[in-house]
């Protein structure tokens, strides 16, 4: 019997293929939606899928987690246009009940030298998952919400910090960089909750809400831990359209 891990991978991978056989992993009578451009329900998925674009789906999974009843995927699409995604999916009774998202068109060249998705992919200790998530809200409690850029030398690593946020420099260099760049051009971006972390192993996403540039946004940012300190950073920073937009009700989060 296949994990949820496989089942969602199977899933988005039949976007591109058109295999219709994972589509009976989602739950056809308790389906919730909450990204806010697809309708609520099964029959939201099944829209999708019908209006797919002429030249179809192109999809990449890089990144796979499972948390719980919970899995995750860092994932390079194309449909479109090019986007880079994070995917989280709850199950019960193995099979999918709801979906959240966040999604951003990929920007190239990068102040690093990498790009939104590429770098490290390699999963271990397992055996810090909770540690591990616990280091990183803390960390995102105390300098993205809080706003207490002091604290960073003691979270992030002073050497080999990969950053794949496409406007920051590597290294910690890079980061404080940015931050007096944001401040001197008034570029505001603040955090101002946390909604859910969801973690396996060294990786650990935080979904969170707040503003970016005065626009009301959805962050999500995953980090990678490697021996007690942040050795790696993605991002995806999307803005939530005005209510009136909504395709379903359910809004960006509302996590158990």
């Amino acid at each position: 019997m296949k994990d949820n891990k496989q089942k969602v991978i199977d899933l988005l991978n039949s976007l591109e293929t058109g295999d219709s056989a994972p589509v009976a992993y989602i739950n056809q009578d308790n389906y919730t939606q909450h990204n806010l451009a697809i309708a609520d329900g099964f029959a939201g998925f099944g829209a999708l899928v019908q209006n797919k674009p002429a030249q179809g789906f192109k999809v990449n999974i890089v990144r796979a987690f499972q948390d719980g009843e919970y899995v995750f995927t860092h994932t390079e699409y194309d449909f479109f246009g090019p986007k880079i995604g994070f995917d989280i999916f709850r199950f019960e009774e193995g099979r999918i009940v709801e979906h959240w998202d966040n999604l951003q068109a990929p920007v190239s060249p990068t102040a690093n030298g990498h790009t939104m998705i590429d770098g490290d992919t390699t999963l271990t200790d397992l055996d810090k998952t909770a540690e591990n998530k616990t280091f990183i809200q803390d960390f995102v409690e105390k300098f993205l919400v809080g706003g207490d850029a002091t604290i960073i030398p003691a979270y992030i690593k002073a050497n080999g910090y990969v950053q794949h946020n496409p406007h920051i420099g590597d290294g910690l260099e890079g980061l404080q960089q940015a931050l007096a760049y944001f401040a001197a051009n008034k570029i505001g971006f603040s955090y101002s909750a946390i909604h859910k972390v969801l973690g396996e192993g060294n990786f650990v996403l935080v979904i969170s809400e707040g503003q970016m540039a005065g626009v009301h946004s959805t962050f999500y940012d995953l980090f990678r831990v490697e021996d007690g300190k942040i050795a790696e950073h993605w991002d995806v920073i999307e803005a939530i359209p005005a209510a009136d937009k909504w395709k379903n009700q359910n809004g960006k989060f509302g996590f158990r």
